[in-house]
């Protein structure tokens, strides 16, 4: 996992698959070992199958038939992967009934219901095999197979048939049924794969086996890779209690690390916040950081953690209240592992962190500056191995922006080169065509031109910047979009920029300058920019 889509930070934005298929990303294993044993899924059916959806080859639209026979060789899998697997495949063919049904091709709509049918009885019959059903997930599959079989009697009745009137009216009630279906089987896997956490969880609690932890945690974390909608069931499992009780003995100190990295992962969601507020884990986080024994990569996890549930994405701040207790410690804590990183993905965890921290209490800016984290964050920009990427650089100026409204930060900006840092920062370029790349890069250069103008109020920070040719390098930033990789908000933080620095020091900015982009509203000289294709300088 790439460290800049570790956190969720207020400055990154989260992504998000459908929910079936995203399920697969949670499988990290070799490309074509998961197309082997994908393929067993999707062809390992019934005989009936093969018997009522021929003929197998090229259909009437050109498209090959989707079933070929399987081998027959069955290789032992874990409970957790086959249900993912086979959940996958048969939510691609309602999918695909769906699509199939608007467009009225009413032979591959019957060959695909029954396929979905042969697939969901494999499904059912195989857990059912491998592990005690639970009885209300059982009063679901019966409901299921019902209608499952329901859909492939009516769509065979539409195979029959040329009455237009007949196939409309089948069409609206094979999509009710359908939609049923489809319904029936998200609520049958979700209880599934309740069952399967709790599975997992009891391991957690009951053994002691370090091996067998770690298996189930990381067979947990791979479940949250899915998404928000299984994080909510871990969550409700239990998973959050279970793991911070690993993080409290000293025994599982080896687990830590793998433990928090979960929680992080669970608590993307306000049901995780809360399992975490209601065991004190707020406290347990701020142990582990603050204690100087513990590794790096289990305080690294905790600074994750710790990151996201100050995310501002959270509409949840009850827990916040207990994080205050605490939050003294955690940010000492947190600055001195960004001090003392040993690459840019510790670094990162922590500098996002603090950004996040630093947003919902001017107290934690007034910590920091006790704790000279401006030099600390400068001094760490100047090293390649800590900053290394424009998502650190994200962190750090988001810190520094925060910093900046207070009077006493200009002074040490000053004395540790901070104008000139910043100054490099508006020049942040991505190196690749990466979207999220790109976006950090825009964010840095806006922050980089907020700091500069907060900055800016004290005089000497005024002078420095116009020393160090700051305004040629707003007004080029204003006039060029590509500069700003077409970034708005870039624009405006620049013009604000320029605004400070002229009302100090008017002579500056040429007359020309002073034209556009100071005197006239500033909602007018936005939108005289925002429409230049072309630099002006």
């Amino acid at each position: 996992m790439m460290a800049a889509d570790r956190v969720a930070t207020p400055q990154s934005s989260s992504l998000s698959s459908s929910p079936m298929s995203s399920r697969m990303q949670s499988l990290q294993v070799d490309s074509v070992q998961r197309w082997m044993e994908d393929l067993r899924h999707m062809t390992e059916v019934e005989c009936m199958c093969v018997l009522q959806a021929k003929p197998i080859g090229v259909e009437e639209d050109g498209q090959q038939g989707e079933l070929i026979v399987a081998s027959g060789d069955h290789v032992a899998r874990n409970n957790l992967q086959t249900l993912l697997r086979r959940a996958l495949v048969v939510s691609t063919e309602l999918g695909k009934m769906f699509q199939r049904l608007e467009k009225g091709r009413w032979q591959r709509v019957h060959s695909t219901a029954v396929r979905a049918n042969c697939h969901v009885r494999s499904l059912v019959h195989e857990y059912g095999a491998a592990r005690s059903t639970p009885p209300e997930m059982q009063k679901y599959e019966k409901s299921l197979l019902e209608k499952c079989m329901e859909l492939t009697n009516i769509t065979e009745r539409c195979l029959h048939t040329d009455d237009q009137f007949f196939l409309k009216s089948m069409r609206e009630a094979i999509h009710e049924i359908l939609t049923d279906v489809s319904d029936s089987f998200s609520n049958m896997i979700d209880m599934a794969l309740a069952n399967e956490i709790r599975v997992l969880i009891k391991q957690i609690e009951s053994s002691d086996n370090i091996q067998t932890i770690s298996s189930a945690i990381s067979n947990l974390l791979s479940l949250t890779q899915d998404g928000p909608q299984l994080c909510s069931i871990i969550a409700k499992e239990g998973a959050v209690v279970a793991l911070f009780k690993i993080c409290r003995q000293d025994r599982f100190r080896e687990l830590y690390a793998h433990a928090l990295r979960t929680v992080a992962s669970i608590c993307c969601v306000e049901e995780g916040i809360n399992q975490l507020d209601k065991v004190d884990g707020i406290l347990c986080l701020a142990d582990i950081l603050s204690d100087d024994s513990s590794v790096e990569a289990a305080r690294a996890e905790a600074a994750a953690v710790v990151a996201q549930i100050t995310s501002p994405h959270h509409t949840s701040t009850q827990h916040l209240a207990s994080f205050l207790e605490s939050m003294h410690d955690i940010v000492t804590a947190l600055i001195k592992l960004c001090e003392s990183a040993s690459c840019g993905e510790v670094f990162l965890l922590a500098s996002a962190a603090l950004a996040n921290i630093t947003f919902f209490d001017s107290m934690a800016c007034e910590i920091l500056l006790q704790l000279n984290a401006i030099q600390i964050l400068l001094q760490a920009c100047r090293d390649r191995q800590r900053v290394d990427t424009p998502y650190s650089k994200d962190q750090v100026v988001t810190i520094l922006a925060n910093l900046s409204v207070l009077e006493q930060c200009a002074p040490e900006v000053l004395q540790e080169q901070g104008i000139e840092r910043l100054l490099l920062l508006l020049g942040e370029r991505p190196t690749s065509s990466s979207p999220s790349e790109g976006a950090a890069c825009e964010r840095v250069q806006q922050k980089a031109a907020v700091t500069l103008a907060r900055l800016s109020r004290d005089n000497d920070v005024a002078h420095t910047a116009i020393q160090l040719k700051a305004v040629p390098r707003l007004i080029e930033l204003c006039r060029s979009p590509t500069e700003r990789n077409n970034s708005d908000s870039v624009l405006v933080a620049c013009l604000a920029a320029l605004r400070r620095l002229a009302a100090g020091c008017p002579d500056s900015i040429e007359a020309a300058d002073q034209q556009q982009l100071i005197k006239p509203r500033l909602v007018d000289s936005f939108l005289l920019c925002s429409n230049m294709e072309e630099s002006f300088v």
